[in-house]
C-alpha cells in the first residue's frame, strides 16, 4: 500500500477495463489522479467511485489522438497539482477483425490513431513538466500482438508493435534525466472490449483460453498490478521494457 502516495497520476482509456482497474488500484496506492476519456458518463462514474471511497480523481473528456487536448489535459493536471509524476497511456481498441487484404484504410488510421499516435502523443506532453521536475514514469499499454504477429488485425499488431518500439526510443532518450518509461503486453483479458468480441463470434473466450498455457483469461486487476509495479519506485531502475502480462502466451 501506500506506493503512489503525493503521486500526481494521469490514466487515458480510464472509463472502463483495465484503465478503470488501474484508476482504482492507483487510487488505493494514494494517487491523485487525472482520469481522461471520451466516454464521459463511465469515466466520471470512475472518478465519483474513487472520490467515495475516499480518493482523490476528477474526469476530464479527452480524445487522446487530439494533440491540443492532450497538451490541455497535461497543463490542467499540472496547473491543478503542480506536477505531474505517472502517465499511463491506456486509450485503445482492437478494432475489425480482418486480413491485411481486407483491411480498410479507415480502419488502419482509425487503430494506429487510437492506440499509436495516442502513445505518441501523451509522452509528447508529460515529458515537459516530468523532465522540469527531473523525474516521472509513463507506462503504456501495448499487447501481446505487440511481441508477436497476430492474423487479422494488421492495424492493431501493427499500432501495438509500434508502441514497444515507441517505448524504447523515449525511454533511452529520456533515461538519463530522471524519466522512465516502460509498457505493458496484456495478453487475453476481461474487459468489456473482450466481451464484445464474444458477443460477436460466441464461443471466443473459449478459443482463445487454449491459446494460454496457464488456460484461462486474465482479470483487469492483474495487468493493473504490472502497471502499477513499472509506475512505482519499486521500478526504479527498470526503463524501456516491454513486460508480458499474458499467461505465458508469448513464451512459446
Amino acid at each position: 500500500m501506500n506506493r503512489l502516495t503525493n503521486k500526481i497520476a494521469i490514466i487515458t482509456g480510464a472509463a472502463s477495463g483495465i484503465g478503470a482497474a488501474t484508476a482504482r488500484l492507483f487510487a488505493d496506492e494514494g494517487a491523485a489522479l487525472v482520469l481522461a476519456d471520451v466516454q464521459d458518463g463511465p469515466g466520471e462514474a470512475v472518478a465519483q467511485a474513487i472520490r467515495d471511497a475516499g480518493g482523490a480523481a476528477e474526469y476530464r473528456h479527452t480524445d487522446a489522438t487530439r494533440a491540443a487536448e492532450v497538451e490541455a489535459l497535461v497543463a490542467a493536471a499540472v496547473a491543478q497539482h503542480g506536477r505531474l509524476d505517472v502517465l499511463v497511456n491506456n486509450a485503445g481498441n482492437v478494432g475489425e477483425l480482418a486480413p491485411t487484404a481486407e483491411c480498410t484504410e479507415e480502419n488502419w488510421d482509425f487503430l494506429t490513431n487510437l492506440n499509436l499516435k495516442s502513445a505518441f502523443l501523451g509522452c509528447k506532453y508529460a515529458l515537459g513538466p516530468m523532465l522540469k521536475q527531473g523525474s516521472g514514469a509513463i507506462v503504456t499499454v501495448s499487447s501481446g500482438a505487440g511481441l508477436v504477429g497476430f492474423a487479422g488485425r494488421p492495424g492493431y499488431t501493427a499500432a501495438k508493435t509500434g508502441i514497444v518500439g515507441l517505448t524504447r526510443t523515449v525511454a533511452l532518450e529520456y533515461a538519463a534525466r530522471g524519466v522512465r518509461v516502460n509498457c505493458v503486453c496484456p495478453g487475453s483479458t476481461l474487459t468489456p472490449m473482450l466481451q464484445r468480441l464474444e458477443e460477436l463470434f460466441p464461443g471466443r473466450h473459449d478459443y482463445l483460453r487454449q491459446r494460454v498455457p496457464m488456460r484461462r483469461l486474465a482479470a483487469p486487476i492483474e495487468v493493473a498490478q504490472a502497471i502499477l509495479f513499472l509506475a512505482s519506485d519499486d521500478a526504479s531502475f527498470i526503463t524501456g521494457v516491454a513486460l508480458p502480462v499474458d499467461g505465458g502466451a508469448t513464451a512459446e
